[in-house]
This record gives C-alpha cells, structure tokens and sequence, in this order.
C-alpha cells in the first residue's frame, strides 16, 4: 500500500513540514509495508494552474509530472493544511487543481489541519467543501486539529497530556485512512468509476 502526505504550507521549513514527518513515522509504525512518500510545498513550486497543463508539450506537464506520478501510485493520502488567516493556503488549493480523477479520485484522504493557536477548523470546512467535486478525491469522516502546534509532536516523548492525547487521535485516525486505502482499492480495480459519460461531478 502507498499513502503520499501532502504538506500544504509554503513555507519553507514550517511546523506544517514538521507535523508531516510525525505522521509519516506513525503510518510506519503502523504498518511497515506500507509506502510513505511525501509532497512538500515550501517554496510553492507548481505554477498558478493552466489549462495547457493537459497539453502533453507544455511547459507547465514536466513541472507536473514528479507530483502526477507519485499521486498516480497513492492508494490514499493525508493533507495537512496550515490555517493561514482563515483559509487554506493558495499552494495547496492549486495543486488540487492539478490533481484530476486519475490522480486522487475514489481515493481516501485525511484531513490534519495545523494551528499556531487553537484554530484550525476553518482549513477543514473548506477542504469538505471544495477541492474534491471533479477530481472524486474522497475526504473520510475522521479528521485532526493539531493545534498550539509548536508545542506537541516536538519530542519523541509526549510534552503533556495534550500531547499524548493528539498523539493517540493520530494513530486513530491513521489507523482508519489505511482500512479505507485498502477498502476502496476493488472499486478502482473494477472499471466502474471510469465513466466516460460522466467525467465531472454534479
């Protein structure tokens, strides 16, 4: 199985980074079969989307390709999203809008939205919302708030309860992403959510 964790932060070494790297252990110590591989955002290095993108010759296919393949590979992901003023960061609704049906879609993602205080909601809403219609990317009931996030998932030990706490709702909601990874793959494999007829949602 493969799990591809998507740091939604522009920022280049931001708690966002920090928390994926946790998360990345903590599948692995759930099961060590399983692939981890993770896209990273700092910097934001995909440029604003463009219809050309579909073009095989364009510019915009070769920036694309590294992060098509290895979404392509994922059986499920996890999208940690910081909350910046409110909202999702531009990067991470961006590189949504690259990912089409063949990448992401009737595949389970978790939610992780990260809070440098005791937010992070906002980045959940707008996730439920938007960001899955065409592309069929399926958000699963369970989701995180890792807020005060400088201050959990820091040691390798809990800092205090809270820390302990978050870190036992992780493993819990890892725990779930995976069974739907693995719940999900025989309806891929059967064709039948490849209609022709019906490429977009409603």
């Amino acid at each position: 199985m493969n799990i591809t964790i998507v740091v939604g932060s522009h920022r280049k070494d931001s708690q966002s980074s920090r928390v994926g790297k946790y998360i990345a252990e903590d599948l692995a110590h759930i099961d060590p079969a399983v692939t981890v591989n993770t896209i990273d955002l700092a910097e934001n290095p995909l440029p604003l989307w463009d219809e050309s993108v579909w073009r095989g010759d364009s510019e915009y296919a070769a920036l694309w390709k590294p992060y098509r393949d290895t979404m392509r590979k994922a059986d499920g992901f996890v999208i940690i999203a910081p909350e910046w003023a409110g909202m999702v960061p531009p990067g991470l609704k961006n590189l949504l809008l690259f990912a089409g049906p063949r990448e992401v879609g009737h595949k389970p993602a978790l939610i992780i939205a990260v809070s440098a205080s005791r937010g992070g909601s906002y980045p959940v809403n707008e996730l439920r919302t938007s960001g899955y219609k065409n592309s069929r990317l399926l958000y699963i009931p369970e989701h995180v708030l890792v807020q005060d996030v400088a201050d959990v998932l820091v040691e390798e030990k809990p800092a205090s309860d809270r820390d302990a706490w978050l870190r036992r709702r992780i493993e819990f909601a890892d725990r779930i992403l995976l069974e739907y990874a693995k719940a999900l793959a025989p309806i891929r494999s059967r064709g039948l959510t490849e209609h022709a007829d019906f490429p977009y949602g409603m």
